[in-house]
Formats: C-alpha cells, structure tokens, sequence
C-alpha cells in the first residue's frame, strides 16, 4: 500500500458561537470564510490549497457538535511565518498561550491559542 502524503485530510472544530468563531478564523487567516448551510448544522471552510497537497478543514456548529476544553488539539499550518498569525490572535479575541518555540536549528514548534 502506498502511504498518503499527509496523515489528517479534513478535521472539523465544533463551535458553540459560529458568528464568534468565523470572525475569529477570518481575522487569523485575513480572508473571507466560505460558509455553508447543511440543514441547521453549518460549516465555515479553512483555507487550503489541496493542488498543493493542503489539508483542510472546517469550524462546525450544529446538534451534534460539542467543543470541549479537553477536546482535540489540532496544529493549523502558519507558514510562511507563524508570528504573522500570532500576532493576529489577540485582535480576533484569542489569547496566545504558548509563543512560536524553536525545538530544534531546522524546526519550529507552533505556537498554540
């Protein structure tokens, strides 16, 4: 079997506050979130470029879908410097809780909000 290359290809973040949460993601990326409507659940697509072998995702509010302190911890891609959207956090209404960390000369832990 050949192995994919990226091991996560869709990811959803469940949303309490969609509005919150689409203003929050727009104002991180600095692009307009495409929104759709499936029935009372709605989906707000992240930026990706899957020609380029992107992996995407969504916020997702609906029925089903509970965010949890606890819940996953999904890493969102930053590049080309993740300071840029650090620095976006807090006037979305985030709160940066762990900076952009070097873990080794080649590679950079991303920061975490």
């Amino acid at each position: 079997m050949e192995h994919p290359i990226h091991a996560i290809n869709w990811f959803e973040i469940p949303v309490h506050d969609f509005k919150r949460a689409k203003t929050f993601y727009s104002t991180l990326y600095a692009y307009e979130m495409k929104v759709m409507e499936l029935g009372p659940e709605k989906m707000g697509i992240l930026p990706s470029d899957p020609e380029q072998g992107g992996i995407s995702g969504a916020i997702v509010s609906g029925k089903d879908y509970r965010p949890h302190a606890d819940g996953v911890k999904v890493y969102l891609n930053g590049d080309p410097d993740l300071n840029i959207i650090l620095n976006r956090v807090e006037a979305a209404g985030g709160k940066v809780v762990q900076k952009k960390t070097q873990i080794t000369p080649e590679d950079w832990l991303y920061g975490s909000f």
